[in-house]
């Protein structure tokens, strides 16, 4: 244990006690005797004690009332308390310990009895302290450790989804602007609690990263589709919207081999439905409106933003003010209403 004396407040309106008290801790312990409560807190300013030992019946402010107060103040209330008091029933005892009180001593003092429940709680509370130490370098070394398996698993997703848009050659770095815009538009909707049941169900932490997976099923569409230098014929984007549920098999298999995470539960649900429409016109499943995953919703306006943005073969970029009119005109038909409103003024 710590070789420095430890601070005692001997607290008692009766100066009797106070002496007597002092004459049994004071070759042990640095002793303050304190003649009230009151004086107690007011010493709080300059000293703060290794434990109090607390007399019950004082004017002013009685026990009871004094370790209450201590209690529910976060500077005070880890100082251990031991109640002083010439009560000998049951109930004061319980009333004391239940008040967060950790002994209970009878008056008069026996010295030996004093000295060792005193030894005995404050060896106790230094246990305590090297036990939360070890624990708060426990979590430490954990949190560092989940934030370096969090790195890994963020860059092998990362390499996995540009593996995708390497393959895909006019869209390259969609995969971070889309990230950035559903950022935005999530941090919008819970600031403002739009769908909060939806959103009391997700997990931050994985949300907007998971997205990276949204077209993962294009690695199994064929080079000669996908960087086709022209328009798509209509068999050949058959075969292209297949990619949503190419994608959903892929995270599905993942699942399967791996314990039920959010991650890729997002990852599962925007990429399944990032390209379903409002009105129930979109693929694959060719739902409606909320039955689509709110994710889905998000990304399908995050997704086309930047599609209508990039250069493609068959036609040259538009401007933001171009793309965010094309969004405006597909609110209720393309896209969730709500979103696009949300969508378009955060871009503003």
């Amino acid at each position: 244990m710590e070789n420095e004396r430890k601070i005692i407040f001997l607290v008692d309106d009766n100066r009797t006690n106070l002496t007597v008290g002092k004459e049994i801790l004071k070759n042990q312990y640095k002793v303050y005797p304190i003649p009230s409560a009151r004086i107690m807190f007011a010493l709080f300013v300059d000293v703060i004690p290794d434990m109090i030992l607390l007399d019950i019946e004082m004017p002013e402010m009685d026990g009871y009332r004094a370790i209450r107060r201590l209690k529910v103040d976060p500077r005070w209330w880890d100082i251990p308390v031991i109640f002083l008091t010439a009560k000998t029933d049951a109930g004061s005892e319980l009333e004391g310990l239940s008040l967060g009180a950790i002994d209970y001593v009878a008056k008069p003092f026996s010295a030996p009895l004093l000295l060792k429940r005193i030894e005995n709680h404050l060896f106790a509370e230094y246990q305590k302290r090297q036990l939360k130490k070890m624990n708060d370098l426990l979590e430490e070394k954990v949190r560092g450790r989940i934030s370096q398996i969090g790195n890994l698993q963020n860059a092998v997703l990362s390499t996995v989804a540009n593996l995708v848009e390497f393959r895909d050659d006019v869209t390259g770095g969609h995969v971070a602007r889309t990230q950035n815009y559903l950022r935005l538009l999530v941090d919008d909707i819970l600031e403002e609690e739009i769908y909060p049941e939806e959103t009391s169900m997700w997990n931050m932490n994985y949300l907007v990263p998971s997205a990276q997976l949204h077209d993962v099923g294009k690695i199994a569409i064929s080079d000669s589709i996908l960087n086709k230098p022209g328009r798509l014929s209509s068999e050949e984007f058959e075969i292209v919207k297949t990619h949503t549920a190419i994608g959903v098999s892929i995270i599905q298999k993942i699942e399967e081999n791996a314990e039920e995470h959010d991650f890729m539960r997002h990852a599962r649900l925007i990429a399944g439905g990032h390209h379903e429409r409002w009105d129930g016109t979109g693929y694959p499943l060719g739902i409606t409106g909320k039955e689509i995953p709110l994710e889905a919703r998000m990304m399908a306006i995050a997704d086309v933003y930047d599609a209508l943005m990039s250069v493609r073969p068959y036609k040259k970029p538009l401007s933001s003010g171009e793309a965010k009119e094309i969004i405006r005109n597909g609110k209720g038909t393309q896209f969730d209403p709500v979103l696009v409103d949300e969508f378009l003024k955060v871009m503003a």
